[in-house]
């Protein structure tokens, strides 16, 4: 296999310890490396922001889902952001979250993995590309504490995901989901269906 000679850009780079696969990231210039080292501190003050404790009593409706939004996120209307919410940093544009939904405490939105759909024995785990891929919320969801929602699930209107769940696949509307991975337990009935 030929060995692709590297520029002086990333013989420098991996000098300072920073290794940057062009399979995923393409062509990096210093500039962008700096760029991106820049970006991350004011992402990562915007994130810090969100658990201020002097601000408590406006963080869950009013900071955290507007922190959200400066970070990229679709974030509908009257939305509850638990604390302690982790989001995928630099990839908060692939998360959306419809109205009236509560994302609570230590809740993690991951939009991306490592594919190892081409990954075999012998093979350089940190040349494996990642896949990249968003996470929709629906309308009146709720996430229970400590839920973690991997890449490309959709989670419908009004499902409710039980605490500690690991979703890695679509969650239909109305229903319960729970478990490590999440599955569906029960579904929502309509309220007229309860009376009578």
């Amino acid at each position: 296999m030929e060995k692709k000679k590297l520029s002086l850009t990333y013989k420098f780079l991996r000098l300072i310890g920073l290794n940057f696969p062009e399979e995923d990231y393409g062509q990096v210039s210093l500039f962008k490396v700096v760029g991106q080292f820049f970006a991350s501190i004011w992402h990562r003050f915007l994130l810090n922001t969100m658990n201020w404790a002097i601000l408590e009593p406006i963080n869950p409706r009013l900071l955290r889902p507007f922190v959200l939004r400066r970070l990229g996120a679709k974030v509908g209307k009257d939305v509850f952001i638990g604390e302690h919410v982790i989001i995928d940093l630099n990839h908060a544009d692939l998360i959306t979250i419809g109205d009236h939904s509560h994302i609570t405490a230590c809740t993690t939105l991951l939009c991306h993995k490592k594919d190892l759909s081409d990954y075999y024995m012998g093979d350089d785990y940190a040349k494996v590309k990642y896949m990249f891929a968003p996470i929709t919320i629906g309308k009146g969801c709720s996430t229970g504490t400590g839920t973690l929602i991997m890449p490309g699930v959709t989670i419908g209107d009004g499902a409710i995901i039980g605490s500690g769940s690991l979703v890695t696949k679509d969650i239909p509307a109305w229903t319960v989901a729970v478990g490590r991975p999440a599955k569906v337990v029960r579904s929502i009935s309509a309220r007229e269906e309860t009376k009578g």
